[in-house]
């Protein structure tokens, strides 16, 4: 039986955030089979998805198998926004959430994304229509703020949400002016959860099951979130939940898990999407480490197929398996 949100969150889970052209069904999928206990989708433009977009609609198709799994949308209409929260209410996922930290300029200087953090006053107002118009759970990922410190709204703004009915707050420990730059810190997700009895998920900067625990530690937050490093180390997953759970570091992931994670994701995009540049971005941190990584690297950058791909693999592990013979 699938845990509830609430089961979910008292098990302290290490969740796959939500990243456009990284987080589709094939990546969750990835994710879950090292250790991902609840995945976000990539987030999803709620006009796209009011129109009927194939793109939009794509992205919040949920299998059977893809569980827990949470749909984050974005938009900076409040109304659009209910409106487009009951579409994905309906492709049965277990929360619904809201989008108010994408600091991509475009995103944000139109009011969508982290644009929400210029007026705490409106972003608590549309929370509270969305989960006005759901019988689920709504969430809101944001940051501590947009611009400088003496701005940052986030503990007053935690409060309100929770206030209007939000089920539980991500919170990204730098400003959306900072990106990615900067340490992020950790503190804020802490006095957010402080003056709130939702779950508060820390995100920021979680690149090692020890990061994790740390985080933790350091927050008493109910969960981490794990972008950017997910994206190149998969494996996270299950080395933050074992240093979470029995305080163990785990061995680095073997030559032929490696590998073996390359072909499956090169055979599902292929399978998808008819070309293998999708997975650019994934097999240079995968192979991170090898041997000769860096020639393997620009050999499967320099193949366009499927079936040259697998071939530069194979050769590699035939190569590898030699040496360990010898």
């Amino acid at each position: 039986m699938a845990a509830s949100f609430e089961e979910l969150f008292a098990n302290r889970p290490v969740i796959l955030a939500p990243m456009e052209d990284v987080s589709d069904a094939i990546y969750r999928r990835l994710c879950r089979s090292v250790g991902a206990e609840l995945c976000v989708t990539e987030f999803v433009n709620v006009e796209g998805l009011l129109r009927g977009c194939r793109k939009a609609r794509h992205k919040i198709r949920l299998e059977p198998g893809d569980r827990p799994t949470a749909i984050q949308i974005y938009g900076s209409d409040p109304e659009r926004l209910a409106e487009a929260a009951e579409v994905a209410a309906a492709a049965g996922p277990l929360f619904v959430d809201i989008n108010c930290g994408c600091w991509v300029p475009k995103i944000a200087r139109r009011g969508a994304g982290a644009g929400w953090l210029k007026n705490p006053t409106a972003m608590v107002a549309m929370a509270k229509m969305v989960v006005e118009r759901l019988a689920m759970p709504v969430t809101v990922k944001t940051r501590i703020g947009f611009g400088a410190e003496t701005e940052m709204p986030i503990i007053d703004l935690a409060r309100r949400l929770e206030d209007v009915g939000v089920r539980a707050l991500t919170i990204h420990c730098r400003t959306a002016n900072m990106g990615h730059s900067g340490a992020a810190d950790w503190a804020w997700a802490r006095r957010a959860r402080e003056v709130t009895s939702i779950p508060v998920i820390v995100n920021g900067d979680i690149d090692s099951g020890e990061a994790a625990k740390r985080a933790l530690e350091e927050t008493g937050c109910a969960g981490v979130m794990v972008g950017r490093h997910a994206i190149d180390h998969p494996w996270i997953f299950r080395e933050a939940r074992a240093m979470l759970d029995r305080g163990e570091a785990l061995a680095q992931p073997t030559l032929e898990e490696r590998l073996d994670l390359c072909r499956t994701l090169l055979r599902e995009r292929w399978a998808l999407r008819g070309r293998v540049n999708s997975t650019r971005r994934h097999l240079g941190g995968f192979i991170k480490g090898l041997p000769g990584a860096a020639t393997l690297r620009r050999e499967l950058f320099e193949s366009d197929s499927l079936d040259g791909n697998l071939a530069i693999l194979d050769r590699y592990q035939a190569s590898a398996d030699g040496h360990v013979a010898a």
